[in-house]
């Protein structure tokens, strides 16, 4: 999908390069655009480094863990169908200590690990889970308190004062994940609203039907 946007953009600015006859243009824009890619990556490269040695410190000194403790009755509040000590939980919380760094690079793997153990506890391989919707909005409008990468980005093109974002994008991003976080429990009541009835064992938890997380493909209808 992302592939096929980008690749009509390409096609687009060339017919449009072509049509109104600046193809020098077109061409320099793609050079300077690949040169500048590979600039910003470079200074990227090493706040990232910095900041991931900064969490393994962390973590060495136990500092994370004592994190966890704190961000774990929060885990229990977003995620009540992922049982406690599963692996899944482990994951969740290296992936949400790793948003509030900003270091998006460094959360994506520790967000794919906690799908795919998630995944072992969907009932139905072909529908996302609730804990998976809220791990994915939680990861897409994950508050952060130090935006590094941003900040990186910003340093690397000469800003004088690369830190000013650090407020605005604290207000942002805890504006995105309140509303994040009561897009999903709205969901999660309407799907219970609209679960059909059980037999009393599978409402009371009896059985393994009753605890079966409900996706929220049960709102369609």
């Amino acid at each position: 999908m992302i592939n096929g946007i980008w690749l009509g953009m390409i096609l687009i600015g060339f017919v449009f390069a072509a049509v109104n006859g600046r193809m020098d243009a077109f061409t320099a824009a793609v050079f300077d655009g690949a040169k500048s890619g590979v600039t910003v990556s470079f200074g990227l490269i090493s706040v990232l480094v910095f900041w991931m040695g900064i969490m393994r410190v962390a973590e060495d000194a136990g500092l994370l863990k004592k994190i966890a403790k704190v961000l774990g009755p929060v885990v229990s509040f977003l995620f009540p169908d992922v049982p406690k000590g599963h692996p899944a939980i482990g994951y969740i919380l290296s992936n949400m200590s790793a948003n509030l760094l900003g270091l998006g690079n460094a959360a994506t793997p520790m967000g794919i690990k906690a799908m795919q153990e998630l995944q072992t506890l969907n009932p139905d391989k072909e529908t996302a889970t609730p804990a998976m919707c809220t791990l994915l909005a939680l990861n897409t409008a994950s508050i952060t308190l130090i935006p590094a990468t941003l900040i990186a980005i910003r340093l690397n093109y000469g800003s004088s004062d690369p830190a000013a974002i650090v407020g605005t994008t604290l207000a942002a991003t805890a504006v995105a994940t309140l509303a994040a976080i009561a897009a999903d429990r709205l969901c999660r009541r309407l799907a219970l609203l609209r679960r059909p009835p059980g037999p009393p064992a599978a409402r009371s938890g009896d059985s393994t039907r009753g605890n079966t997380p409900l996706p929220y493909s049960s709102l369609k209808g």
